[in-house]
């Protein structure tokens, strides 16, 4: 009797591992895309099949936005048979004859990951991305390897090796550099900038879905460089915080004029799971609070700057000096971000006010103007250097020629003060006033043209950046503050130009103007004001004043009735 109850129930259970099985299945096709939720404690078997008899490899391509997945050659992932990763891909060599192939999904995390994933097939006179891996752990390694910082982004691969027909042996990776081995390769690496200022999982999705493969890469991705297989196998960028990046190799064989992708990687260089300066809240509240006292001070120049000539030599002095001292403590301590910029702020403070009092003790309009052009110096050739000019090899991979040529823009300058001094001091107010209000907008709303001085700030700060590149997507956000930015700095400029036309080019000095109004009173004895006794001495008298205890006047008899 038990033999017959227990039969139904081993019965049952079979039953349901098989449509366990069957629900923890997925097909796909070849260049289809197909969405993938991984529950946590499951493993999804990924099931390729209709392979056309005429493809020698394939890729299997599977994408998450920040949460790791496993993708495996085994149900039970091992080493050397699997890869974890956001963006992990696995290459599979086809036998004679087989049109189908499974591979493993699972979370080892112990939470849901939902991805995206991809089958790319290659023929035989295809390149093989990662056959001549001797450095990552997979025996053949077709993905990209990527690292970030807060200044640059380093992308690595494993070299590729020539195509083959299946079931047949791959050519040796390290007998000879002749053409006939994987030495006449080359790689070309592409970038694909996500929409600004969108962090949603659709649309990286979406912009993977567009440049997974070759086609997709070349006509929606931008070029970058090319690599030979002499050359490593890395490259370096500008880490770009809160920016989706798509970073891509493609591997060509000239003499077959074939080609074949690597698994595209993704960053955002910034932590979705970090809550103090995850990608959701970037922007400090120090860094926002500096940048919008920045701002509405920027914007005061840019209206009112030559008129309030003082307010605006405190502004560059500030400008100046908070620059020069974040660089020199930041390189020389390992203080906290936030005391290095409260002790630049302060540093700025008193490099404004010192500004303001060489020009009130001494007078000397032409030095602070020097002082003023250096900045609108500053600025020109950041934006130069920002350009693609920038990337030129020249002077990305030199320190000494980058440097000679920021100071040479930098430096002539201010020579056109010499001549225009007024008109010079009115366009860097409206120019450099008017970024001003670009940087503080950054604070709250991403937008690139922040990178125009960040680059040289970065090339400050870290001593490597020559070698990496500096792209920025440019995007609608950036083409707005790119008109703000002029419409400010034009208005700003031809409001000054035409208040200031019939007033005196500066004001005069204070110091120099009491000085003159002491001789005047001590020479000119008609003058009334000659017979007032000195400000100290009439200070004096007045404090004694003040303290002195007042007699009464007059008698003190009783008055008669």
């Amino acid at each position: 009797m038990s033999r017959w109850i227990w039969c139904p129930l081993l019965l049952l259970l079979l039953l349901r591992e098989v449509e366990a099985q069957v629900e923890n299945r997925v097909i796909f096709l070849p260049g289809t895309f197909q969405n993938v939720s991984v529950s946590q404690n499951e493993t999804v078997q990924a099931v390729v099949s209709r392979i056309p008899a005429d493809v020698t490899f394939i890729t299997l391509q599977f994408h998450t936005q920040h949460r790791n997945a496993t993708l495996s050659y085994t149900r039970m992932p091992g080493q050397g048979q699997s890869l974890t990763a956001v963006d992990s891909g696995l290459l599979s060599a086809l036998q004679p004859g087989q049109a189908s192939l499974s591979l493993f999904l699972s979370s080892p995390d112990g939470e849901t990951v939902a991805g995206t994933g991809v089958i790319l097939p290659f023929s035989g006179t295809a390149p093989v991305p990662g056959a001549c891996n001797m450095e990552f752990n997979l025996e053949i390694d077709p993905n990209v390897y990527i690292r970030y910082n807060l200044y640059e982004t380093t992308i690595r691969f494993a070299p590729a090796n020539i195509g083959y027909e299946r079931g047949g042996i791959p050519p040796a990776c390290d007998q000879s550099t002749d053409t006939n081995t994987h030495w006449r390769l080359q790689y070309d690496v592409y970038q694909y900038f996500l929409p600004e200022n969108d962090l949603s999982e659709r649309s990286l999705f979406s912009a993977i879905q567009a440049v997974a493969d070759i086609q997709g890469m070349m006509a929606n991705g931008k070029w970058v460089m090319r690599l030979l297989s002499s050359d490593m196998s890395t490259a370096v960028f500008n880490s770009i915080p809160g920016q989706g990046v798509i970073y891509s190799i493609i591997v060509r064989d000239p003499l077959l004029n074939t080609s074949a992708s690597y698994v595209p990687v993704h960053t955002y260089a910034c932590s979705f799971t970090s809550t103090l300066d995850g990608c959701h809240t970037l922007g400090k509240i120090s860094t926002k609070l500096f940048f919008t006292i920045a701002g509405l001070a920027g914007l005061f120049v840019c209206f009112c700057g030559h008129r309030y000539f003082k307010c605006e030599l405190f502004c560059m002095g500030f400008s100046f000096a908070a620059f020069f001292f974040f660089v020199l403590i930041t390189r020389t301590t390992d203080l906290n971000y936030d005391i290095c910029l409260a002790l630049s702020a302060v540093i700025g403070v008193v490099g404004g006010v010192l500004l303001v009092m060489s020009w009130w003790r001494f007078g000397s309009v032409m030095a602070c103007v020097i002082v003023v052009g250096l900045m609108l110096g500053f600025l020109i050739a950041s934006t130069v250097l920002f350009t693609p000019l920038g990337d030129l090899d020249v002077l990305r991979q030199s320190d000494v020629v980058f440097w000679v040529t920021f100071c040479c823009i930098m430096i002539t300058v201010p020579l056109f003060f010499v001549r225009w001094p007024r008109e010079g001091n009115i366009i860097t107010c409206g120019i450099v006033g008017g970024y001003a209000v670009v940087l503080a907008v950054n604070a709250y709303i991403y937008t690139s043209l922040s990178f125009i001085t960040l680059n040289i700030l970065k090339r400050f700060l870290n001593n490597n950046f020559s070698s990496m590149f500096t792209d920025v997507p440019f995007q609608a956000i950036d083409y707005v503050m790119i008109t703000v930015w002029v419409v400010l700095g034009v208005c700003g400029i031809v409001l000054q130009l035409y208040r200031e036309r019939s007033r005196p080019f500066f004001p005069p000095s204070p110091y120099l103007m009491w000085m003159q109004e002491r001789e005047r009173r001590k020479t000119n004895v008609l003058d009334p004001s000659h017979h007032f006794p000195p400000l100290p001495n009439r200070l004096l008298a007045r404090a004694r004043q003040l303290t002195k205890r007042t007699e009464p006047a007059g008698e003190h008899t009783p008055l008669l009735l």
